[in-house]
């Protein structure tokens, strides 16, 4: 029994310490963007250890990597980086030509579906779910980017946040840190400046808000959906909810104001604007005593 036993931990060494070694081997020929030995690399750590989670990241790297391409690209705001302007006969900017990413499809796909094997075996590396995230953001497929939003959401209920990040380690931030970075993805769906994708702005808010109803920043963001589509009431139910959870928070308390104010009622748009300059920062109480100015000035 000790022979089989001793024989088992060297075997289990053995196996950790091939895949140590593939997992540095891929890295350095990931850095210096060589694709053929990275993929054999790939290959022989798949015969030597099929089920390790680092394979799967390092196979999405590979193929996200690979789907990369830049191409140029006649656009009609000039790009970052360099560019060509062009001009029509009497020296008027009419375009650019400049460097633009696009991504393969097929080759990204591929990627996908390793990184999807890896979050069904190991269902709580969050590093697996941000990084499928962070591709569909970059190819702006904002369904697919809000559908793995939601789900991490409830694997996070699930899980009680106790998540991994790579190399198995323990995730380093709590709930609240968790919930930062959810913020930032509705940021960046925010940020598209598309007004279709409020709704989905609004599905991740309300997902967030039926595991945590007190989370001042998604009772934020859900307004914000029905004040961009001027449906004041229904953009202040939420506000409401926030103030009574803490009746300082000047952002909420701004954002009343600025709902009263579109609204077209002035007084408790000034009433607000009034408790912003109260609790707010100095940037916030600059602002909120501007707008009370131009209301009382709109009223005489």
């Amino acid at each position: 029994m000790k022979k089989v036993f001793f024989l088992l931990v060297i075997t289990l060494i053995s196996i950790f310490g091939n895949s140590q070694n593939h997992q540095l081997e891929f890295d350095e020929y990931f850095k210096v963007q060589d694709t053929v030995n990275q993929l054999k690399t790939l290959k022989s750590w798949e015969k030597q250890n099929p089920k390790d989670a680092e394979l799967y990241t390092s196979y999405f790297n590979y193929y996200f990597s690979k789907s990369r391409e830049q191409v140029l690209a006649l656009t009609n705001d000039q790009p970052n980086g360099e560019s060509l302007v062009i001009q029509d006969s009497s020296n008027q900017n009419v375009g650019f030509i400049g460097d633009r990413i696009i991504y393969n499809q097929e080759i990204l796909q591929k990627g996908i579906e390793k990184i999807n094997q890896g979050i069904k075996l190991f269902p709580n590396r969050l590093d697996m779910r941000f990084g499928k995230i962070y591709a569909f953001g970059q190819v702006e497929d904002w369904d697919n980017f809000t559908d793995e939003i939601i789900e991490t959401i409830e694997q996070s209920s699930k899980n009680n946040n106790h998540w991994t990040w790579t190399n198995n380690e323990k995730y380093g931030s709590d709930v609240k840190g968790f919930l930062l970075d959810i913020q930032n993805y509705q940021l960046q769906l925010y940020n598209t400046g598309k007004d279709e994708l409020l709704l989905k702005m609004r599905a991740i808010a309300n997902k967030v808000l039926s595991y945590h109803p007190n989370h001042i920043e998604s009772l934020s963001n859900l307004s914000i959906t029905y004040l961009l589509k001027d449906e004041y009431d229904k953009a202040l139910e939420p506000l409401f909810k926030a103030e009574k959870i803490n009746p300082k928070d000047y952002i909420v308390l701004g954002n009343i104001a600025q709902a009263y104010k579109l609204k077209g009622d002035k007084e408790k748009a000034i009433l607000y604007y009034e408790k912003t300059a109260e609790f707010g920062d100095a940037y916030a109480k600059e602002y909120a005593k501007q707008e009370i100015d131009l209301l009382k000035n709109d009223r005489k």
